[in-house]
């Protein structure tokens, strides 16, 4: 099958149906994208689109939707991601707060 024919079908179908337009190679940019939201593991996504390397991958998509440490292509399979950091504060002293009317 000729591509011009594949891709001239594929647009027949999005005005058929209604849908907003996009290329073919947008569907391989959504489906990786999709994969990822959906929590698919970094490697997987690297094999749908057919990109040589995972760090193509990473660079192409990470900047669009965070990926956690623990998914990270530099983080070394096995590895713990950095723990992350106390969300406790403390609360000053009567003695130490200066707006405290303890102090006055």
């Amino acid at each position: 099958m000729h591509p011009e024919h594949l891709t001239n079908r594929f647009h027949t179908l999005l005005d058929e149906a209604a849908l907003p337009p996009i290329s073919l190679h947008g569907l391989r940019h959504g489906a990786a994208t999709i994969a990822l939201a959906a929590g698919a593991d970094l490697k997987a996504v690297q094999e749908l689109p057919g990109h040589s390397t995972i760090t193509l991958t990473a660079d192409t998509y990470t900047h669009i939707l965070p990926i956690s440490p623990a998914r990270s292509p530099r983080t070394p399979p096995g590895s713990s991601p950095a723990p992350a950091p106390p969300t406790t504060t403390r609360r000053p002293s009567p003695r130490t707060d200066p707006t405290s009317p303890a102090r006055a």
